[in-house]
């Protein structure tokens, strides 16, 4: 009798395990967006890629004394860029953000105010997210989806709420640090000299920064001669099927 039952168990175990394979097998297959960074939610630093392709950045949240020479040193170099905007910098500068639209460029949200948003609750969030979008809404027609973080500070709640907002979060792996008005020839070696600059990488740079005019140029060029494509951060990330690793690489999914 103790015989018989046990091979009824094994033969239950067996059934059981033979369902679940085929259910991993045969099941239906869902849109994998996974973090394999633990229990920490992360944002898209930079994305894997066989293509030498890149992004660069700009935050837009003060001054506008120097967009339209980043913009016409762009147009020179036929590079597309992102432009993360505030709501507050999108209200007092309307014009520019349509004509960074107009010439090709990417429009990413970067909140309404330039708030910690780790610091705020799930409904001040939204409200930082949204105001802006309807802002660049109205102005360009345009729905924004890329979300950059003020200061880059985000945790697992501010990353929830953009992905469930329909926004993907954009960190970032290269930083020039331009902000901190070092000078032109220290922002070019920051980016061109990175260590981190590869394949799917995604530059920080801010349109307010003193001498980025003075960089932008010779950072450009000197990428382009390494071989490097640049595109926007929209054509750079993956929409679905992938999974973002420890370090914040966005890796597309493979089939088994």
């Amino acid at each position: 009798m103790l015989t018989k039952r046990i091979l009824n168990a094994v033969l239950a175990l067996g059934f059981a395990a033979l369902l679940v394979l085929c259910g991993l097998i045969c099941g239906p297959r869902l849109i994998s967006v996974a973090n394999t960074s633990g229990s920490r939610e992360l944002p898209i630093y930079c994305v894997e890629t066989d293509k030498p392709q890149i992004s660069i950045s700009f935050d837009s949240a003060w001054g506008n004394e120097y967009t339209q020479t980043i913009l016409d040193i762009l147009a020179a170099h036929n590079v597309k860029a992102t432009f993360f905007m505030t709501g507050q910098w999108v209200e007092k500068f309307p014009e520019e953000v349509v004509k960074i639209y107009e010439a090709g460029h990417d429009l990413g949200n970067h909140s309404e105010s330039h708030p910690y948003m780790s610091k705020l609750g799930e409904a001040e969030q939204i409200q930082e997210l949204m105001t802006v979008h309807n802002k660049v809404k109205e102005l360009t027609g345009y729905d924004m989806f890329l979300f950059r973080a003020p200061y880059g500070d985000y945790n697992n709640s501010v990353i929830s709420c953009i992905r469930e907002n329909n926004y993907y979060p954009i960190q970032w792996d290269v930083d020039s640090l331009d902000w901190k008005d070092y000078g032109a020839q220290d922002i070019i070696k920051r980016i061109t000299e990175n260590k981190k600059l590869g394949n799917g990488s995604i530059i920080l740079c801010h349109n307010g920064a003193k001498y980025i005019t003075d960089a932008l140029d010779t950072v450009l060029t000197t990428l382009q001669d390494k071989g490097y494509e640049f595109v926007p951060i929209s054509q750079l990330i993956y929409k679905d099927h992938y999974h973002i690793n420890y370090e914040g690489r966005q890796i597309p999914d493979t089939d088994p």
